[in-house]
């Protein structure tokens, strides 16, 4: 719903202001929902970038250069909100929600947090130290808001981390009924090895023989080169390689590709140009006489990084350009500021479940919310959805 009070003043924080709050013993905290709109505007978008920066977790799928594209492609009739939470007046969390009466397929009321396809992490942003108030507020504000909405659903969250913990926690403190209703194993790489150690454990030596001599034969075709930008330059140009790459592929005869329709390209635009102007893209490419075969896009948001899209000429294949693209991707783990990278991927991806050994579990998670009598019925939903009672989160 739209929001007609005048907003407070919507200050960020920085690590000064952090520890100054945190200083007093009970700061005051209060959760607001607003229309999206109303961030998009420089001096909101400038406070959202410092939580960013400042947050307990990161999220690139809900910083503002991402978050802000994707309303505007794919929200233009103001459907989704904006949940902020304050401490003393200054923007210490955030998240989008929605309120749907759709649940998978189900005519059931809920308020969930808003993911698209394109989004592959749907944790709210949360300045570091507020993880158990910010649940704690958003909790209680459920409570008394939401009138029709059973319970609240979160999407595509982690199982590890300090607001996981912070969660678990706060749900044990008032036996708040909720339960994890699915979960899956993405592609995840953390090591303390180096690129090339991590490389010759995960593949063996038929593989890696394999790729080298598939190196050697695409070289035949002409001159190889390889990328890597971290900058903004030729930022419109790489944008409309990929598009195009990726376009010509199986994505693109699935009508799945980023390309396919204007408001995914338009997100893919800005979101790419938003994060290089931020310092938060990565862009990788091999090339063939300057023309891209296989390209890539991280999301560095230290301590992780998110491998957020890739596409290769499909011409090529019999080379494996994205494999080889992947091998250099490894570099990933020399980065003294990048401790994890997430693929993003699906579970059992055939080609980066091979590559990247480690695992990320994401879960859909459901919490109960409002009186008494909403909270019996989301048990029982809960017990026809999983066979098993609401038991909280482990």
């Amino acid at each position: 719903m739209a929001y007609d009070a005048p907003l407070p003043r919507l200050g960020a924080f920085d690590g000064g202001t952090i520890a100054a709050v945190r200083g007093v013993a009970a700061p005051r905290v209060a959760v607001q929902q607003r229309a999206w709109r109303e961030f998009d505007r420089r001096d909101r978008i400038a406070a959202w970038d410092a939580l960013a920066e400042w947050a307990s977790e990161p999220n690139p799928f809900y910083e503002s250069w991402y978050l802000l594209p994707s309303l505007r492609a794919l929200d233009k009739a103001g459907d989704v909100t904006i949940l902020t939470f304050e401490a003393d007046g200054q923007l210490a969390g955030l998240m989008p929600v929605i309120r749907s009466g759709d649940y998978y397929g189900h005519p059931i009321p809920h308020l969930a947090n808003w993911v698209h396809p394109n989004v592959f992490l749907g944790q709210p942003l949360v300045a570091q130290g507020f993880e158990h108030e910010f649940w704690r507020a958003l909790l209680a504000w459920c409570d008394g808001h939401t009138r029709l909405p059973l319970f609240l659903h979160f999407a595509h969250v982690p199982t590890q981390g300090r607001m996981h913990d912070a969660l678990a926690a706060v749900l044990r403190e008032g036996s708040r009924p909720a339960a994890t209703v699915f979960e899956e194993e993405r592609a995840m790489l953390r090591s303390a090895q180096d690129s090339e150690s991590y490389f010759d454990a995960a593949l063996s030596a038929k593989k890696r023989k394999e790729l080298r001599r598939q190196h050697r034969r695409l070289c035949e075709e002409g001159e190889i080169t390889f990328e890597r930008l971290t900058d903004y330059s030729r930022v419109a140009e790489w944008t409309a390689e990929f598009l195009e790459l990726e376009a010509r592929g199986w994505k693109g005869e699935g009508g799945s590709a980023m390309r396919s329709h204007a408001a995914t390209r338009e997100l893919f635009q800005f979101a790419i140009a938003g994060s290089a102007a931020r310092g938060r893209l990565e862009r990788l490419a091999l090339r063939l006489d300057g023309k891209p075969i296989a390209m890539l896009a991280n999301f560095l948001t230290a301590p992780g990084a998110y491998s957020y899209k890739t596409a290769f000429d499909e011409d090529y294949a019999r080379f494996s350009p994205g494999v080889l693209l992947q091998r250099e991707n490894l570099a990933l783990l020399d980065r003294d500021d990048i401790q994890w990278a997430d693929s993003c991927a699906a579970q059992d991806h055939p080609m980066i479940d091979h590559l990247w050994r480690e695992r990320r579990v994401i879960q859909r998670r459901s919490i109960g919310i409002g009186g008494g009598l909403r909270r019996a019925a989301f048990r029982a939903l809960i017990r026809l959805e999983t066979g098993r009672g609401a038991r909280g989160l482990q």
